[in-house]
This record gives C-alpha cells, sequence and structure tokens, in this order.
C-alpha cells in the first residue's frame, strides 16, 4: 500500500512538472474589446504603438478587428495582440511599461477608446 501511495505520488509530481515547460511554449492572445468614435484616429494611434512596440523588439502581431455579424456588439472594434507565450508577453510588457514614449502613447489611446473587456487566452493544443 506504502508502495502504491509513492508511485502515485511521483507520477503527480513528474506530471505536475511537466506542465510549466509544456506551457512556456503555448502561444497567448490578449483580446481587447474598445469602444472608439473615431475609428481612423484610433488606427492611426495604433500604428504609432506598433512601431514603438517594433522599436522595443516586441515579438507580439498586434491586429485590429471590427465586428460585423455579432447582434447589438456589431461595430465593436477588437485588438489582438498575439505573443509566442506567456513568458514573451511578460517581457514585452515590462519593457513597454518603462519606456517613456510607450507611456504616452497609452495616455493618448486613453483618449481615443474606452476599454469594454481586457482577456488573455491561451491556445489548446
Amino acid at each position: 500500500m506504502k508502495r502504491k501511495v509513492s508511485l502515485v505520488l511521483a507520477i503527480t509530481f513528474l506530471l505536475g512538472a511537466s506542465l510549466p515547460l509544456q506551457a512556456a511554449d503555448v502561444p497567448v492572445l490578449r483580446v481587447v474589446v474598445v469602444q472608439a468614435d473615431n475609428t481612423d484616429a484610433y488606427l492611426k494611434e495604433i500604428e504609432r504603438g506598433r512601431g514603438i512596440l517594433k522599436r522595443l523588439g516586441s515579438a507580439s502581431m498586434i491586429r485590429v478587428w471590427q465586428a460585423r455579424f455579432a447582434g447589438d456588439q456589431a461595430g465593436a472594434i477588437v485588438v489582438s495582440v498575439e505573443s509566442p507565450n506567456l513568458a514573451t508577453f511578460a517581457k514585452d510588457e515590462d519593457k513597454a511599461s518603462s519606456d517613456p514614449e510607450y507611456q504616452a502613447w497609452m495616455k493618448d489611446m486613453a483618449k481615443l477608446r474606452k476599454i469594454k473587456s481586457d482577456s488573455i487566452y491561451r491556445e489548446l493544443k
């Protein structure tokens, strides 16, 4: 009996220890739903932000979507930020949050949009 319990604990430990290694290679997607009255100005600021993130060496890809067939959410703007993994996402966030140009950009973005939701997803494999 004691041997079975030890075996179960060992297997549980090994499986648990492998989960962070698996999660390290899983892409993550940040999805931000915004309300912006001036879509053109908002898109222009997104381009400015892409340039800032490129200068900072970010590995993230930013895309902007607009809901078409979405009931009362039709027309909503969704910004997706895809990163290779959570560690890279966190590293990019740390770099950006300490950059004065990025901080100024975020203040300008706040004037153009209201965040309705902000979520992070992980890819299922």
